[in-house]
């Protein structure tokens, strides 16, 4: 089945999401697009590929013809933005897929809880970074419960537009949230970097999780068939060098401040880069290339039939 939908936001994310979903889907089709500025060229480009456009935002959206057989609607603008959207959009029964950190709907992350909040008429993205690293801590709290969990996303300055570089809190509060949530980490924390390297410096991150307990070989084991399923729909994502293990034990063990309590186990690292797919910024831009996939991977799961 093809599910019609619309995209809330023309710039960076936006655009690259039609893009996206118009060369790599089957079963998305953007019908529409809606912007503030008239001028913005995701806006031409979806005039230029027949989508629906206006620059008058929420409002202009609901006034178009076409917004009467949109089915999902991407949000693709920022946090602050997002609570209106949800509003207006849930007074007209639309569903919405949330690429904001606003979270209003339930976290998200396709590899490991797509199915069990396809029903919701709001679905939440978590971040690009959540997206990134939480499969990750996941899977080294399938082989042995994850105490502690800790992310830092490095991204390119250039690959942060106005949306990202106005949530930078909300980045840091809801991924740190999905850790746990999604994650399953007793407790989580996330750290963004932008960095203005020249030339761009592609998206790379690192996770940090301590376990009490767990055999190296299946920790390294899961993580490496994680990284293969995350693949599969961003192909850019892979690691860089083996997963690390550090032996935290006696005079070795650490505290851990958030959790006011001092750690033996063992502190597994895994290093991470995700180059994007260049459909309409440059490869250096991973940090947008998986929020937009695995948004079309979800969407592409509500096609299949899943009843709202």
């Amino acid at each position: 089945m093809t599910i019609k939908t619309a995209v809330i936001g023309s710039g960076n994310i936006g655009t690259d999401l039609m893009i996206k979903s118009m060369r790599t889907s089957e079963e998305v089709e953007v019908i529409a697009m809606c912007g503030i500025d008239p001028d913005s060229d995701g806006l031409a480009r979806a005039a230029r590929m027949g989508v629906a456009t206006t620059s008058d935002g929420i409002d202009g959206l609901v006034g178009l013809d076409e917004f009467a057989d949109v089915e999902l609607v991407f949000d693709a603008t920022s946090a602050g933005a997002h609570a209106r959207h949800d509003e207006v959009l849930q007074a007209h029964r639309k569903r919405v897929l949330d690429l904001t950190p606003a979270a209003i709907g339930p976290y998200v992350v396709p590899p490991i809880n797509l199915d069990e909040h396809l029903s919701a008429p709001n679905i939440n993205m978590v971040t690009c970074g959540g997206q990134a690293t939480v499969p990750m801590v996941a899977a080294v709290g399938r082989v042995s419960p994850v105490v502690y969990g800790e992310i830092v996303s490095s991204i390119s300055s250039r690959s942060a537009g106005p949306g990202t570089r106005a949530n930078i809190d909300e980045f840091t509060e809801t991924t740190s949230k999905a850790i746990e949530v999604v994650g399953g980490a007793q407790r989580g924390k996330a750290i963004i970097v932008l960095n203005p390297a020249e030339p761009p410096l592609i998206m790379r991150n690192t996770v940090f999780c301590l376990v009490e307990a767990g055999e190296p070989e299946a920790i390294e084991a899961s993580v490496v068939d994680m990284v293969e399923t995350v693949n599969s729909y961003v192909p850019g994502y892979r690691l860089k060098q083996r997963v690390q293990f550090e032996s935290l034990d006696g005079s070795s063990a650490v505290r851990i401040p958030e959790m006011d309590a001092k750690f033996s186990g063992w502190k597994v690292s895994i290093f991470l880069e995700v180059e994007g797919a260049g459909h309409y910024l440059p490869p250096y831009a991973g940090n947008l290339d998986i929020m937009t996939s695995a948004a079309i991977k979800t969407a592409e799961a509500l096609a299949a039939g899943v009843p709202a």
